[in-house]
């Protein structure tokens, strides 16, 4: 008898053990995050009901404004519906997290100035954390884009290095002070420019020590060419052009620096990009640009140009990345599509990456990218 209770007792313990918080907590981080960018920057009500909350790990809500060393609501109205309206979307999936980001390409032109001195730091970082305190939220993302660098017409310092470390240093201790109010879990993240000269200006091997994940954005590389049209989203680079950025260049770029890609969170662009380039010749692609053209979302390119009205579809498979092109009108358009995704999404189980993100949700508003991701990671 007595070796019987031992047995239940064991049986008991181990059921404990496998279905305590921590352990169920541990097993959910097996499965990669898909992070989805949430745009109110417009000041406009976000349309909540069209968001598949079972198919997302976090929502960046962006952006929040930087002011006066502070985090500020620019659309306030607009800005505090959303979290209400995103929060509720946690009674369809309770393990869903809402992030605010701060800045964007627009509104990064005070980090700088904000993140300066100690005091300055505190007083931002003390901000952004009452933020997500007020709403009930669950962390803060930076999207500092640059440090050290011009950006959009920003203040830019070469302190901005060490600061942008300390930054995230101190939004950490804030919102581990507030866990201890709270009982919660709150993340710390950001999203990154993937050149080389983002790692110079950055000291990503000291900051990832705050970080829960790093948001790579892995996209707009073609900005980085004026001279010729090129992917904007390509996995690889061609192996006689190693000049050109890819997502596997900027991950190899971070792992030298000493990031870990357990923090590395792969990025997907749910839009295309478009030229009018000079030359039909290797069907607009590599060619040399005349002007910018609309490219638009990924539901419309798939839904009306792909091998429609005079555009052909062409595989890249030394990129790993699709492209469109209209001969007559010499068009070229660059995006992602659900192939290059789903390679993308191998990728990050093969390097051992923490996910994938995006910008923007509403950008394929049929959930055809959204959908491979959840497919491939297992959400349902």
């Amino acid at each position: 008898m007595y070796i019987h209770q031992l047995i239940r007792l064991s049986v008991i313990a181990v059921v404990i053990v496998f279905s305590s918080p921590s352990a169920i907590q541990a097993q959910k981080k097996t499965k990669p995050v898909i992070i989805g960018y949430v745009g109110g920057y417009n000041g406009n009500i976000v349309e909540s009901s069209l968001i598949d909350a079972r198919k997302l790990s976090i929502i960046n809500y962006a952006f929040v404004d930087v002011k006066d060393s502070l985090a500020w609501l620019h659309n306030e109205k607009t800005d505090t519906v959303n979290f209400r309206k995103l929060n509720e979307l946690k009674q369809i999936n309770p393990e869903l997290k809402i992030v605010i980001s701060i800045g964007g390409w627009t509104w990064s032109k005070n980090f700088s100035d904000a993140v300066l001195t100690e005091t300055s730091t505190e007083k931002f970082s003390r901000s952004s954390v009452d933020i997500v305190e007020k709403y009930d939220l669950d962390g803060v993302d930076i999207d500092w884009e640059y440090p050290g660098m011009k950006g959009d017409n920003n203040t830019y310092r070469p302190e901005d290095r060490k600061n942008y470390t300390y930054m995230f240093r101190k939004i950490r201790e804030h919102l581990d002070e507030l866990s201890l109010k709270t009982n919660k879990k709150y993340l710390v993240t950001t999203a990154i420019g993937g050149s080389r000269e983002f790692l110079q200006h950055t000291q990503m091997e000291e900051a990832q020590k705050y970080l829960d994940y790093i948001n790579l954005m892995t996209y707009d590389f073609d900005g980085t060419y004026d001279n010729m049209s090129s992917h904007h989203s390509n996995l690889y680079a061609p192996e006689n052009m190693p000049y050109i950025y890819s997502a596997d260049i900027v991950v190899e770029n971070l792992k030298r620096v000493g990031v870990h890609p357990s923090k590395m969170v792969l990025g997907v662009g749910f839009y295309g990009k478009g030229k009018i380039v000079a030359s039909t010749e290797n069907n607009g692609l590599y060619q040399i640009p005349v002007r910018p053209m609309f490219g638009g979302g990924y539901t419309y390119l798939k839904d009306s140009l792909e091998n429609k009205k005079g555009f052909v579809k062409y595989w890249d498979a030394e990129s790993n990345a699709p492209y469109l092109f209209n001969a007559e009108k010499k068009i070229f358009i660059t995006y992602d599509d659900e192939r290059s995704v789903k390679d993308k999404l191998k990728y990050i189980r093969k390097k051992k990456l923490a996910g994938v993100m995006f910008w923007e949700y509403f950008s394929d508003k049929k959930l055809y990218l959204l959908n491979a991701m959840a497919e491939e990671f297992g959400y349902k």
